[in-house]
């Protein structure tokens, strides 16, 4: 019995998920309410605060859940024998994907990332998870000796995310077209990176 009402759970939480992010791409972050999300959904405005508190925690456990499956996708082939570059590129691709497919809300998802409305404390503990992620990656590639030992893995992090922001707004302002263009681009400034261009 328990199986099934935990089921039914999971299913309400993806469906307010599912409107709201349909609703922030239609109308904007701002200019959707809880009561839209819930009309959307089909069910009553308490069940979405029985499941979350705002708008930005939908948001932030859409993203969660984004993440997680962005891991679980690099986890279940052979990365840990990857180079770091072709990982980054990899972890990276899987969530430029993911963000472009929907334009308006990837939109919204980049300037949420980049200049957020407000501090919240969840944000930060998904950024954090975000940041565990890439210090997991650049760890391995220091104990195989790909990289120097001397890099801080958090700099070493905020650097490839903030090359990663740059071709979303490359993508955004129209320097990218296509998903196999992000993809060379990536690669070529994450090789750089790596490299150093001395």
């Amino acid at each position: 019995m328990s199986g099934v009402r935990e089921q039914k759970k999971l299913e309400t939480q993806q469906a307010i998920q599912a409107a709201a992010v349909k609703l922030f791409s239609e109308k904007s972050f701002e200019n959707t309410s809880i009561e839209d999300i819930a009309k959307e959904a089909g069910i009553g405005k308490t069940t979405v605060y029985g499941y979350f508190a705002t708008k930005n925690d939908i948001f932030i456990s859409y993203c969660d859940e984004e993440l997680d499956h962005a891991f679980m996708q690099l986890q279940s082939t052979d990365s840990a024998e990857k180079p770091i570059c072709d990982l980054l590129v990899d972890f990276f691709m899987i969530k430029f994907t993911f963000v472009t497919k929907n334009q308006e809300f990837g939109r919204q998802m980049l300037r949420e990332m980049v200049f957020p409305c407000e501090v919240n404390e969840k944000a930060k503990v998904h950024d954090q998870r975000y940041f565990d992620i890439l210090e997991g990656f650049f760890n391995a590639a220091q104990e195989r000796n790909e990289i120097s030992q001397e890099h801080e893995l958090f700099n070493l992090s905020v650097h490839f995310f903030s090359l990663y922001l740059g071709l979303l707004a490359g993508w955004y302002t129209g320097y990218l077209n296509s998903l196999p263009e992000a993809e060379e681009a990536m690669r070529i400034l994450f090789r750089q990176a790596i490299g150093g261009i001395q």
